[in-house]
């Protein structure tokens, strides 16, 4: 579902890192009906539980299994009487913030091997976790070793294919997060890291360096309490009609210059990015003309989901929709520096539009959920990421904060590794610096 602002712009250099050849419409992409399917060409993957983590040790190197499948579980929701019953509980607030005293400081990953059965307790109950003050977790390898001794499953990234989360840290499974100068200015808004295809269990978010400039600010939501406060009205909508993501923005006005040539290079285009580029995402994507009123767009836009899932484990519905941060209305009114390209918009399932004073209240309720937090060296922030929500603030300065992810562990895993072609090539060719 989520993918962040970044990745819309590898679409198109997905098709100039594609050699002419694969811009032929293999037979094998057509669906019988004739349409053409995005799905990928790669090879069925052997798939294996890997219950236990990695040894501390190990490199990690290509030796991390995929990101597991999305968990569905949304039918049957009586919106109006599980808001009633939130309204009846005290949800716990979240994140629960534990501070490392001198004691804990001194057993160093003792600490998390000998509390992990209670901190993977407070993680279900709160949904995230804020560590603050330990000197374990100050570089790479001693968070990898942290979220080891928790007994943690690390995999790829959710996005991983998209070529724009690139590892800091590959050895230890240690990503780069969003600390590009380039989207130093551009609010992140609130979003599970997933797909409708892959969602990742768990992440674990750490700082190495905190803005030198000040701002870059973290920040959650808890998805639960967005569920109990919308209006029951407007999350019924959207549960019963759904919503459909658009990834991307492709402006073809130059082919209206074509003339009676148009429509042929219009089908040419889409042909095009339906089977070379579209697939490197192993995402769900129908390329679509004018879903926004503006006819030479080619938008790329997400399978029909809902906007409210159950959790896998606890089985509480909660607010699972990244519409704050990639609705086109909420980030024209925001610190925004991603081209037209990467700009992202939210429909409802039929297309249709959201109306803007809708948006207005999903906004308004999210913000008043978010909790933010500056974090500085060594902090690191563990989310539950079917229940809390994440974001980043705008910065001044150098920031270099990392993320791991993480499978549940008892979940069969795909071993053949996504497409690393559009992975590799965008990490080479374009510059975020």
């Amino acid at each position: 579902r989520i993918i962040p602002a970044m990745i819309r712009l590898s679409l198109l250099a997905a098709i100039a890192a594609t050699s002419a050849e694969a811009f032929m419409v293999s037979p094998a992409l057509r669906a019988p009906n004739g349409r053409l399917s995005t799905r990928s060409t790669r090879a069925v993957a052997p798939k294996m539980t890997l219950a236990a983590p990695p040894p501390k040790d190990a490199d990690l190197t290509d030796a991390l299994p995929d990101c597991p499948k999305t968990i569905w579980d949304t039918e049957g929701i009586d919106i109006a009487a599980e808001q009633a019953k939130y309204r009846a509980m005290d949800i716990p607030d979240s994140p629960m913030y534990i501070k490392a005293t001198p004691e804990d400081v001194a057993k160093g990953f003792d600490y998390f091997t000998e509390n992990k059965e209670m901190l993977m307790e407070h993680l279900q109950k709160h949904g995230a976790i804020l560590f603050q003050g330990f000197e374990v977790t100050k570089d790479p390898k001693g968070f990898r070793e942290a979220w080891t001794a928790l007994g943690l499953n690390p995999c790829l990234d959710p996005i991983h294919t998209s070529g724009l989360r690139s590892f800091l840290d590959q050895q230890n499974g240690v990503y780069e997060e969003v600390n590009k100068q380039s989207l130093a200015k551009h609010y992140i808004g609130l979003h599970n890291e997933s797909t409708f295809k892959k969602t990742a269990t768990y992440g674990a978010f750490v700082c190495f360096n905190p803005a030198t400039g000040g701002g870059g600010e973290f920040f959650i939501a808890d998805g639960a309490k967005i569920f109990r406060d919308m209006r029951t009205d407007l999350l019924q909508k959207f549960y019963d009609e759904q919503v459909r993501i658009s990834v991307s923005n492709l402006d073809l006005n130059f082919l209206g210059a074509l003339g009676g040539l148009k429509e042929k290079s219009m089908d040419v285009v889409k042909n095009i990015v339906s089977t070379a580029v579209a697939p490197k995402f192993d995402m769900d994507l129908d390329m679509i003309y004018g879903a926004d009123g503006n006819e030479m767009r080619l938008q790329a836009v997400e399978h029909k989901q809902s906007p409210i899932n159950r959790h896998p484990d606890t089985g509480m519905p909660v607010w699972f929709c990244n519409i704050h941060n990639h609705a086109r209305y909420l980030r024209d009114n925001r610190p925004c520096t991603v081209p037209e390209v990467g700009m992202t918009e939210v429909y409802y399932g039929d297309l249709s539009h959201v109306a803007k004073e809708d948006l207005d209240h999903i906004n308004e309720v999210s913000n008043k959920h978010i909790v933010d937090f500056r974090m500085e060296q060594g902090d690191v922030l563990l989310v539950d990421n079917y229940r809390v929500l994440h974001g980043r603030d705008i910065f001044e300065g150098d920031r270099l904060h990392a993320v791991s992810w993480f499978r549940k562990g008892d979940e069969e895993v795909d071993m053949v590794k996504p497409d690393n072609v559009l992975n590799s090539f965008i990490n080479k060719a374009i510059s975020w610096k």
